[in-house]
């Protein structure tokens, strides 16, 4: 079996970098680092809580079309481990108002950088 380092420090000090990058993006709704940080590539995808998203073009018509409420949000447990050198998954919970939903991406390392290669959005029911 081939072993592979679990958050090499700086690998995880980039994967960090870029996640946080990305949520800094979100919250801001900057469209052209949103379009950046996902994979160019028709084997990327994205599930929303409303919509599947299949391929980058799919992504990005999605982003530049989607209003920009107030996007800031807190965020909680998250969780975000490198597998290696090149592969990474991030995994976060998030509360806005009255929402509360969790987000999970699979990034890449590529020659650009690291990219989000699939993510997945979902909200959680509300306690009443």
């Amino acid at each position: 079996m081939v072993h592979t380092e679990i958050n090499a420090p700086e690998v995880l000090q980039e994967m960090q970098a870029a996640f946080f990058r990305y949520e800094k993006a979100l919250v801001e709704n900057d469209v052209h680092v949103l379009d950046e940080l996902f994979w160019n590539s028709v084997h990327t995808l994205r599930y929303g809580v409303a919509e599947n998203l299949y391929g980058y073009a799919a992504i990005a018509e999605f982003r530049a079309s989607r209003p920009a409420p107030a996007l800031n949000r807190e965020l909680v447990n998250t969780t975000i481990t490198t597998y290696g050198q090149s592969f990474a998954t991030a995994n976060t919970e998030f509360r806005r108002e009255q929402v509360h939903g969790r987000q999970s991406q699979t990034w890449i390392r590529t020659p650009e950088g690291w990219r989000i290669v699939a993510a997945h959005v979902s909200l959680m029911p509300t306690a009443t």
